[in-house]
């Protein structure tokens, strides 16, 4: 299990995920994301904006999304 938080996936907070693979993680990153955003939680409303804009230039998102990737991989795996 690997872990990462909020604002590392792009997102405004602390909260912790913990996952096998980095799709596993995407997953998590987007219900936590979804139920914020029925909160309406401000600072995550921001972070869905920015993210909205950086998905309106495909070479950029993926660039994003692999760095991310790339994060993830290197982390250790926690016991």
């Amino acid at each position: 299990m690997k872990k990462m938080t909020c604002k590392q996936l792009g997102g405004a907070c602390d909260e912790v995920f913990e996952a096998e693979t980095f799709n596993d993680m995407a997953r998590l990153s987007q219900e936590h994301g979804m139920a914020m955003f029925q909160q309406q939680d401000a600072a995550h409303l921001e972070a869905m904006a920015a993210m909205k804009t950086l998905m309106e230039n495909p070479e950029a998102m993926q660039a994003w999304f692999e760095a991310r990737k790339k994060e993830f991989e290197a982390l250790p795996d926690n016991q």
